[in-house]
């Protein structure tokens, strides 16, 4: 059974098609790597998955049963988290309390609530060890590599035990070291059965991590096949219209 499936997904915005009936699974525990060149229509798919925006046509499908977003907190009610490129962490918070942001522990005491930092530590200490990361949760988020940067927004999606996570270009502007953290934190993700959806324009960096490869060209999807059965070459032909589709 796959965990998601978009049956003809189109998007208009007025006169502009956006995307054109795409269709697209990812089963449980897969790495699907998203490609396509700029304004194919990665973004506004993304977009959709992750209830920032309605399709105009088609229909979304989690684990068999239909569902509709109407706001992107529908989407992570049904198990859909996404760590944007920004990655949108407070540099001047530890780790714990970035991976808790928004969603902040408390404990009571008499009739005061307090921020219970014991157990956020501890939590995001448990999760790290999930990742294998070897990010601390009272590091400070400014003095952080790229790598430990997306431990930690990793992190904050499994807080709410993800079916599947969204990843925007993951491996852009750091170093060889770091990539290679990031690449082994997806698949810890797929190792826990958790669908990982990668949108990169890093062709080695896909190669490397996803099972199966899908091409948007213009709105509409070009390719959807396995990773092992496709190339670069390929690929980069895909994207650019020198292969009309595979």
């Amino acid at each position: 059974m796959s965990r998601l499936v978009l049956s003809g997904i189109s998007k208009n915005f007025g006169a502009i098609q956006a995307l054109s009936s795409v269709s697209l699974s990812v089963a449980p525990g897969e790495v699907l790597g998203l490609m396509g060149d700029n304004g194919a229509g990665k973004s506004t798919l993304v977009k959709i998955i992750a209830g920032n925006f309605p399709p105009s046509a088609g229909e979304i499908r989690i684990d068999d049963k239909p569902v509709t977003f109407h706001r992107p907190r529908d989407a992570q009610e049904e198990g859909i988290e996404v760590v944007y490129q920004d990655l949108a962490l407070c540099d001047n918070l530890s780790a714990a309390s970035n991976v808790f942001l928004g969603r902040e522990a408390m404990r009571r005491v008499g009739l005061v609530r307090y921020l219970n930092y014991r157990q956020m530590n501890e939590t995001a200490a448990d999760l790290f060890r999930q990742l294998k990361s070897e990010t601390h949760p009272r590091d400070l988020v400014r003095k952080m590599s790229g790598g430990q940067r997306q431990a930690v927004a990793i992190a904050r999606t499994l807080l709410s035990k993800p079916k599947i996570v969204m990843m925007d270009e993951p491996t852009a502007a750091i170093s060889v070291r770091q990539v290679k953290e990031v690449l082994d934190l997806i698949l810890r993700l797929r190792d826990q059965g958790i669908s990982v959806i990668l949108i990169s324009h890093r062709m080695p960096d896909v190669f490397g991590v996803a099972d199966r490869i899908a091409v948007l060209r213009r709105g509409e999807l070009v390719a959807s096949k396995p990773a092992s059965g496709s190339s670069p070459e390929e690929v980069t032909g895909l994207i650019t219209g020198a292969i009309d589709a595979a």
